[in-house]
């Protein structure tokens, strides 16, 4: 009877090891941040989520439309970061700003907010300033040296 086992062999003499190695290493370069991904996400989508959640969508109907625009505009950040992280990370400072502007548009953008609907932007804001300086932090740090 023949033996039709397969065994394994060894990859390493495979003639493309050495380039699947370094497309491995170059994928898995800049990915630790990617911890920070899925928070920025969320945030995201929370921010785009908050008019429904905290139920201000009647008594202040421009904040509706800036948190489902500025959440939308986090989660795709969040989304390049992900996809395209060694072109997108240098965009880190942008979820720092969306963060700033989230924490002063209840009183530019809003009509006579309440207390909730100041304390959500507020939370949401500090959060995505805090995710952009983590994504920036990282950046820097897993930037080449020259």
């Amino acid at each position: 009877m023949a033996n039709v086992s397969h065994t394994r062999g060894d990859i390493t003499t495979h003639p493309d090891a050495p380039e699947m190695r370094d497309r491995y290493a170059r994928m898995l370069g800049g990915r630790d941040v990617a911890l920070v991904d899925g928070p920025v996400f969320l945030l995201g989508l929370y921010c785009a989520a908050s008019p429904w959640i905290l139920h201000y969508t009647t008594s202040q109907p421009s904040l509706v439309t800036h948190n489902l625009i500025v959440g939308i505009a986090i989660g795709l950040l969040a989304l390049g970061f992900t996809r395209a992280p060694e072109r997108m990370y240098g965009l880190s400072w942008a979820m720092c700003a969306l963060g700033v502007w989230m924490i002063v548009a209840p009183w530019i953008v809003g009509a006579g907010p309440d207390a909730g609907v100041i304390w959500n932007n507020v939370v949401v804001g500090a959060l995505a300033v805090i995710l952009g300086l983590m994504c920036i932090g990282t950046a820097a740090r897993s930037a080449p040296r020259p």
